[in-house]
């Protein structure tokens, strides 16, 4: 048969290729992560995210615009909480008037249709740098989902589309599956943080939001690098509490898990393209040792084509001027 079937047939130029590709990145397939602070007229670089910023509500707004006019429709946002409004119960994350509620308020008022998504976690607001209460050097696990339920109540009320709970505490999507039913948010969904791995990859975020663990590690609620199977269940139990869509943290070294869940359910697969990974083709490229572009765009085909619906990604705006 070789004399008759050539592939390379469909590879000689890229019209035949484009025709053919089996794997496509648009503007659609983007969340974008946004991190704001308290302020007027900041706009503070990641000194470990370079080319990325904190944003006070007042020039987050002209970057929403911007967003909005590039064709990317969804953001997911965090925010970086002054040290005296933390504490051990996350206090400050249920002010209606806190950063996060005003910053969702703000997107909507500037783009209305834009999906809307808020992070859903108390490290940001913890004094100890935890995703849950802290009691004798342990995360309390119930204490802490009956908070987390309440912060998505509040988030709900102020607009968000969706709340993401990215915190790994065991029923925490139930918990607020039914404090938003109970209290008649029925359309506001839930994209929760399902396979969410205790991963090396996260330094730059912390930075971000000054929300780095005060002691210890996250590995007694974040997900063991070594484990598939527990993937699958963690991602099915999220599932069967509510969850709309399920979200596979971080991608690239986990595509593994990001196809072994698509081929497990039937909802949406969100997978998180992180800051350490963003860190790592930024340094390389400025040294000459990547072309920062094509790779890009080969790990967004890579982490879409392992079967990602969306991607939460710092290159979403880079990729969708490379694209269009």
């Amino acid at each position: 048969m070789y004399p008759l079937r050539r592939n390379r047939r469909l590879r000689t130029n890229e019209s035949i290729r484009s025709l053919v590709r089996e794997t496509i990145i648009s503007p659609q397939d983007f969340i974008v992560p946004l991190f704001i602070v308290e302020g007027n007229n900041v706009k503070e670089e990641i000194a470990s995210m370079p080319g990325y910023f904190r944003y006070s509500l007042d020039l987050l707004e002209k970057e929403v615009r911007e967003l909005w006019n590039l064709g990317l429709r969804s953001v997911l946002l965090f925010v970086k909480v002054p040290d005296n409004l933390k504490d051990n119960a996350g206090t400050e994350a249920l002010n209606k008037d806190g950063l996060m509620q005003r910053a969702v308020k703000m997107v909507k008022n500037v783009a209305p249709e834009m999906v809307v998504m808020t992070d859903v976690a108390l490290d940001p607001y913890s004094s100890y740098g935890h995703d849950g209460v802290v009691a004798e050097g342990k995360i309390l696990n119930d204490d802490t989902t009956a908070i987390l339920a309440e912060m998505a109540l509040s988030h709900a009320k102020a607009g968000a589309d969706f709340v993401a709970p990215s915190d790994m505490m065991d029923g925490r999507i139930f918990e607020i599956r039914t404090l938003l039913e109970d209290e008649g948010f029925h359309e506001t969904g839930i994209m929760s943080y399902s396979a969410k791995y205790a991963s090396a990859f996260y330094g730059p975020f912390r930075d971000a939001l000054d929300s780095a663990p005060g002691f210890g590690d996250k590995k007694t609620y974040q997900m063991d690098p070594s484990n598939r199977e527990e993937a699958i269940r963690e991602t099915l139990m999220d599932i069967d509490e509510g969850a709309d869509i399920v979200m596979v943290k971080p991608g690239l070294c986990y595509l593994d898990i990001v196809r072994e869940i698509k081929n497990a359910v039937n909802v949406p697969v969100a997978v998180y393209q992180v800051s350490g990974e963003y860190a790592m083709i930024k340094a390389a490229a400025e040294k000459g040792w990547l072309d920062h572009d094509a790779v890009i765009l080969e790990q967004l085909t890579a982490i879409k084509r392992a079967g990602a619906s969306m991607i939460a990604s710092y290159f979403a705006k880079d990729a969708v001027k490379l694209i269009s």
